[in-house]
């Protein structure tokens, strides 16, 4: 099994901090069907920060024969998308993607994306065709459990280095630790995942931008299944921020989302956030 991609070395501790939090969103719908034919179409609307609405429709097509995929989107931002994917290109473990969208009478952008995965490496190459050009790569290795990570970003145009970042980290079935220095090795941070039991999740992340500040900043966040159908989550930054989450699978395909957040530092403030989501699945 190849290791994790570089952006997802803390993807454990990542999903338990943000996942799942309703709250972001006052409302949040998510419907995905699949027709006959094999096709996949996902529709989402969700009320963004300022009450605006954020909606979007989605189809996608998987060719198994030739390990072709198309997917086409289109979002009330008038912004049409279109992604086509071809696996085992070349050579056993090389997937190429091509990424593209459009604004009518608007921006244009172009990607060109090449992964490549094996027993003991994973490695990702991306292509900003319009920008720049502008190539971005990472690449992790790993062995019993150890990972190692880089990722480099080059602007072709101006041949010069424009970012670049290390990762290393641990994982087995329970737990799984990470280190990440981003931003020109100038923001760091440091994950722990652990599933303490069948039932019970923890996880924390702390964070140091030494370019912007002197303090860490510190997330922890736990979940509890509840049963088979539903759990629920809790969070709790050092900001005083404090997140509280509620999933219930109501039937088959139907999944329900409740979700408060609450400032402790400004109790007696109207800063307080309520949500909700639905999730259906046919």
């Amino acid at each position: 099994m190849a290791p994790a991609a570089y952006s997802d070395l803390t993807k454990a501790s990542n999903d338990l901090l943000n996942k799942d939090f309703y709250h972001l969103s006052t409302a949040a719908v998510d419907v995905k069907t699949i027709a006959p034919n094999g096709v996949a179409f996902t529709v989402k609307g969700k009320t963004a920060k300022d009450d605006t609405i954020a909606a979007s429709v989605e189809a996608k097509h998987v060719d198994k024969a030739t390990g072709l995929t198309l997917t086409q989107g289109w979002n009330n931002a008038n912004v049409l998308s279109t992604k086509i994917e071809l696996a085992e290109l070349l050579t056993p473990g090389l997937k190429g993607e091509l990424d593209t969208s459009i604004v009518p009478n608007g921006p244009r952008n172009a990607k060109l994306n090449f992964f490549y995965q094996q027993q003991a490496v994973n490695a990702r190459l991306f292509f900003d065709l319009l920008k720049g050009p502008i190539a971005t790569a990472d690449l992790v290795v790993a062995h019993d459990g150890f990972t190692a990570g880089a990722e480099l970003g080059y602007d072709i145009a101006s041949a010069k280095v424009n970012k670049y970042s290390v990762g290393v980290g641990y994982s087995n079935l329970t737990y799984n630790l990470a280190a990440t220095a981003t931003s020109n090795l100038s923001v760091f941070s440091a994950a722990y995942y652990h599933r303490v039991s069948p039932l019970v999740e923890v996880g924390a992340k702390t964070t140091w931008d030494s370019v912007k500040s002197s303090n860490v900043n510190v997330e922890f966040a736990t979940k509890y299944a509840l049963d088979k159908s539903a759990f629920i989550k809790a969070k709790i930054a050092d900001s005083g921020l404090t997140s509280l989450s509620y999933t219930q699978a109501l039937r088959p395909g139907v999944k329900l989302g409740l979700g408060a957040s609450f400032d402790s530092l400004k109790l007696a403030e109207p800063v307080h956030k309520l949500g909700f989501s639905l999730s259906f699945t046919a």
